[in-house]
């Protein structure tokens, strides 16, 4: 038994930022300017600064952001390449802005797909042609692969959209996870690396793009208009004043967590390694969220066995990258159907994530650590 549970979720707050979170709140009321302020522009100037591109627009979701990104792109009418190992939201995406998914399978080294899975669906070719590819950078894990992706695309003429849902902090080869392909839409879910309660961010470069995806998160009104001319088909995806505040607190506080969940993911991992146990490896990136250590599981383990065995002494699992692949999900059963993904169907149900949070101690990590190799090996 632990001393305390260890728990797969931590809201990373302390009292003297609730005590600021409280006084700007406080301060937005008395303004009554609750959307598209100050708190908005500069929590959206910040976070451009820390992925390293040139625009950021903050929305009420990262699921927002993904269609975005999909309408800048015109993929209505189009296929688009999307790894089945994701969550709902990056196929419905896809779907909710007129286009076709064909999915990709993954390697379980990496969870993701591979460059040779990218260049064979390309060309088998799609029905409607396929416009480009919405990868999915799962667990915080930035595949080796995706730079060649990325080039691989953009000789064919093809787009990359990073969802970068789980990569805050991301970063190989010099370059963060959201600024590696054409656009990107990180989520700020309650459970992710930094949250805004609710809300999402787009990352872009391009200047067109930005004024238009300013637009489409306003119900279609240009250049920030609060006024009745709406020239986009777009929609009230903005983000509160109060929530631009809380992630303006968690921005400034970011690289701290992930190093803190570095910390841990090595803590957790060095008797894995030595146990001879296998999980998907970020050594290979200049740096991880580390959103989810992705543990594969043995012949003859089920993850609802080791859960179990783990919850006896108070180490609590979360969910999965993904128990059930989207291919197998009851609404999108007309999406590919009849196709099969052999990689994913074996290794979704057959992995587990232990707790990774910047709120675990060392001793703590240490204790996952052992008690994993124990139920594993």
């Amino acid at each position: 038994m632990t001393k305390r549970p260890i728990k797969p979720f931590y809201f990373d707050v302390t009292e003297e930022e609730i005590d600021f979170f409280a006084e700007a709140s406080k301060t937005i009321l008395k303004s009554g300017r609750l959307i598209l302020g100050e708190n908005t522009t500069e929590f959206e100037k910040a976070f451009a600064e820390y992925v390293g591109t040139k625009h950021a627009i903050a929305v009420n979701t990262g699921s927002s952001g993904l269609e975005i990104i999909l309408r800048l792109k015109k993929a209505e009418g189009t296929t688009v390449l999307v790894p089945t190992n994701t969550n709902f939201a990056t196929v419905a995406a896809v779907l909710r802005v007129g286009g076709t998914v064909q999915y990709l399978d993954m390697d379980e080294n990496t969870f993701a797909p591979s460059l040779q899975m990218v260049q064979d669906a390309v060309e088998r070719g799609g029905t409607p042609d396929i416009s480009g590819v919405l990868w999915v950078h799962i667990g915080g894990v930035i595949s080796p692969d995706f730079p060649e992706v990325v080039e691989y695309c953009h000789k064919n003429g093809l787009f990359v959209l990073e969802d970068t849902a789980h990569a805050h902090g991301s970063q190989i080869n010099g370059v963060q996870a959201g600024n590696l392909g054409d656009g990107a839409a990180f989520s700020f879910f309650p459970t992710k690396i930094m949250t805004t309660f609710e809300g999402g961010m787009i990352t872009l470069n391009d200047d067109e793009e930005d004024y238009i995806a300013r637009s489409l998160r306003n119900q279609g009104k240009r250049g920030m208009d609060f006024g009745g001319l709406h020239t986009d088909f777009g929609n009230s995806t903005r983000i509160s004043e109060v929530h631009a505040v809380l992630g303006r607190i968690q921005l400034a506080k970011l690289s701290d967590m992930i190093a803190r969940r570095q910390r841990c993911y090595e803590l957790m991992t060095a008797p894995l390694r030595e146990a001879g146990i296998r999980f998907v490896s970020t050594d290979h990136m200049d740096s991880a969220s580390q959103y989810k250590l992705m543990v594969l599981l043995p012949e003859g383990k089920t993850a609802k066995e080791v859960k179990a065995a783990l919850a006896e002494e108070d180490i609590f699992l979360g969910g999965t990258v993904y128990e059930i692949p989207c291919h197998l999900q009851p609404v999108f059963e007309e999406v590919c159907k009849g196709e099969r993904f052999p990689n994913a169907e074996y290794w979704c149900p057959r992995h587990i994530c232990p707790p990774l949070t910047s709120g675990m101690t060392d001793e703590e990590a240490k204790i996952v650590g052992d008690a994993l190799v124990r139920h594993l090996s």
